[in-house]
């Protein structure tokens, strides 16, 4: 049994909130997949499977982060084995996949099933799989594969009277998954989250949603980042049902809004820069979503002004939008706050162009506080243990200072003069009266990208990696309405400028996933240096965005000073 009590509290344990659930609805569907259905206890008893194949404590697992039904029964089965869930993205490059793991010290990854019979029985032992199938080409080699469950093995084990105690003891500080940020290196840092971080969080978020039994909420986002764990496990612990279905990253608006419509949605989870466009083919044609949409939940980079207004134009006053702010080592959501809707508070005027939008209020578990140059420290339950590994690196953004009455959510009670954990975000934010708090910038060089935080240093560091490159500046900037990476290099002497571009992204294809990809590639004589001789990005991407490509220019002209 996990040590918390108060099943469905913010000190509950995630699987003791899962278990409750199973006994409540036992035959409610979980998953949708493609129209068909598994119940609660169906995946309930996959997880309890994947775990005793697993054993007790299986350390960190990797699992192939595809959309089925599989990879959510590997995650329960992971957190119920007392594991640490680390999904790996098939379309990352090998080389990348293999990094991580090695990272981490990952030696288990969970396989599809072989076999006509679907694997061994729940009381088989762990099954090792030496072999190299097709799960080959998801996980990297050298792992010790254990087969998951067949989904069909759910249906034919006869429903039990009571679901069975948790699988395997479990304590609060305990790792539950780890995922990966940009760093600065040019290796990705692994961020280690604790299981009384997500089962804080879980606890918050049912709250925030709104979420019941009724809900049906699509599963949308990567299963390689975070945001796919605010989609699956609220809604698992709620008592709804989650929804997977190929229509959704079809790539075609009206198929995802006739898949929305024919699965009855009511839950939308959407990175800001999807639903920017999807507002945009909206007001084109002049409709709104299906009308079983009652809650759009976004986030992952600042919403544009001009698309709240094109949003409130239509006829969505029924729908919440929820905007959304959160970091990977604060655990999914810290802030949130309704910009449309019944919940909305009344604006005096309409959104317009350079109007700024606001991220939100703290949830009931975060304690917030402005540091130096306003920068947003978040403390609280759902701070992560750091950066694996990675001691100096952990050291500078997590920080242990006093509390003071500069806090918000659960810091309103009690916690003055005590030693509080605090992350330091790196943005930097401005509070208004009612405690909302709106984006006004970042201290770093860091941007987000298709909603992911990049660094562009880890970028650099891939690019300055080509021998053909004697340095590079990498920057943010809008491409095409989208957030994305420019880089500028300058070429070493001999090298062939008109194929460096090329070269480059074919060098970057095997090592980085797309979206640490440049969208634009612009080869320069020299980079602009600030005055104490460091690369100035910001200086360098507006001399040559400016003047267009950097084609025509001398390479090792002398740079230039800003």
């Amino acid at each position: 049994m996990t040590k918390n009590r108060n099943i469905h509290g913010a000190s509950s344990d995630l699987i003791d909130a899962f278990t409750e659930t199973v006994r409540r609805y036992p035959e409610r569907a979980a998953i949708v997949h493609h129209g068909r259905a598994l119940s609660y206890r169906q995946l309930d008893t996959l997880a309890r499977m994947t775990a005793d194949r697993l054993g007790a404590g299986p350390g960190v697992v990797a699992v192939p982060a595809v959309h089925l039904p599989e990879t959510v029964v590997g995650l329960l089965g992971v957190l119920a084995a007392g594991g640490a869930y680390c999904p790996v993205d098939p379309a990352f490059p090998p080389q990348r996949r293999q990094a991580m793991l090695a990272a981490v010290g990952c030696r288990t990854g969970l396989a599809a099933a072989t076999g006509p019979d679907g694997g061994r029985g729940v009381d088989d032992g762990p099954r090792v799989d030496d072999g190299r199938g097709a799960d080959e080409q998801l996980l990297p080699g050298g792992l010790d594969l254990v087969e998951l469950p067949r989904l069909a093995a759910a249906e034919a084990a006869p429903p039990p009277s009571e679901p069975p105690p948790t699988v395997h003891a479990v304590e609060p500080e305990q790792p539950a998954y780890l995922l990966f940020t940009s760093g600065s290196t040019g290796q990705p840092k692994p961020v280690v989250t604790p299981r009384r971080a997500i089962s804080a969080v879980v606890a918050s978020l049912r709250g925030l949603f709104g979420l019941t039994p009724d809900d049906r909420v699509l599963q949308f986002a990567s299963l390689n980042w975070d945001t796919c764990f605010e989609e699956i496990l609220p809604t698992l612990t709620a008592g709804a049902a989650l929804v997977l279905d190929a229509e959704a990253h079809s790539g075609s608006f009206p198929r995802f809004l006739r898949m929305v419509e024919r699965e009855r949605i009511t839950v939308l989870d959407l990175p800001t820069a999807f639903w920017h466009e999807l507002v945009l083919h909206l007001a084109e044609e002049r409709r709104t979503l299906p009308d079983s949409v009652r809650l759009l939940v976004i986030g992952g980079e600042a919403a544009n002004p001009a698309r709240l207004a094109d949003w409130a134009a239509l006829d969505t006053g029924r729908i919440r939008l929820l905007n959304t702010y959160g970091s990977t080592e604060t655990t999914l959501i810290t802030h949130a706050v309704d910009l449309h809707g019944p919940q909305a508070p009344g604006r005096e005027r309409p959104w317009a162009v350079g109007d700024r939008v606001p991220i939100g209020r703290a949830l009931p578990h975060v304690l917030e506080r402005l540091g130096e140059q306003d920068e947003l420290l978040i403390g609280g339950p759902a701070v992560a243990l750091g950066y694996h590994g990675l001691p100096e690196a952990t050291a500078a953004r997590f920080i242990e200072a006093e509390g003071d009455a500069d806090t918000a959510g659960v810091g309103e009670s009690g916690n003055e003069g005590a030693r509080v954990r605090w992350f330091r975000t790196g943005d930097r934010v401005s509070r208004a009266p009612d405690g909302v708090l709106t984006h006004q910038g970042r201290l770093d060089g860091e941007v987000k990208v298709r909603g992911i935080r990049v660094d562009p240093a880890e970028v650099e560091a891939e690019i300055a990696g080509h021998p053909g490159v004697a340095a590079v500046a990498v920057s943010g900037a809008t491409v095409a309405g989208r957030s994305a990476l420019v880089a500028y290099v300058v070429p070493r002497p001999g090298t062939a400028a008109g194929t460096l571009d090329a070269d480059l992204r074919a060098h970057l294809g095997g090592r980085v996933p797309g979206h640490l990809m440049p969208s634009r590639i612009t080869v320069v004589p020299a980079l602009v240096l600030t005055a104490s001789g460091k690369v100035d990005r910001a200086g360098s991407h507006r001399r040559y965005a400016a003047n267009g490509s950097g084609s025509g220019q001398t390479p090792g002209a002398a740079p230039v000073t800003s």
